[in-house]
């Protein structure tokens, strides 16, 4: 049976970041349609604005899960609500 090292929690803290750099590094969050990043980016500063998240360009560390993800949630029932009307001929 092979035992596992236990982490320092400094290095726990060390792992942590470093995770982080790979996550940013080989992300998934690509555009899809690279040249939508500028109205991607508007819309979604307001739909912050209207939902009265605190949204800022860069950093938003200090934002909970739940501000962050209400956000990106109320974009895709926009998008949806938005195509069904395409498809719906309205």
């Amino acid at each position: 049976m092979k035992l596992q090292k236990k982490l320092h929690p400094m290095d726990k803290t060390q792992k942590a970041k470093e995770d982080m750099k790979m996550s940013n590094t080989n992300s998934s969050n690509r555009m899809a349609v690279p040249e939508a990043k500028e109205a991607m980016n508007k819309f979604k500063m307001e739909i912050a604005n209207e939902l009265g998240v605190p949204l800022t360009e860069g950093y938003n560390g200090n934002l909970t899960s739940y501000q962050n993800g209400s956000v990106g949630g109320y974009m895709v029932k926009k998008m949806i609500e938005e195509q069904e009307k395409k498809m719906a001929g309205k």
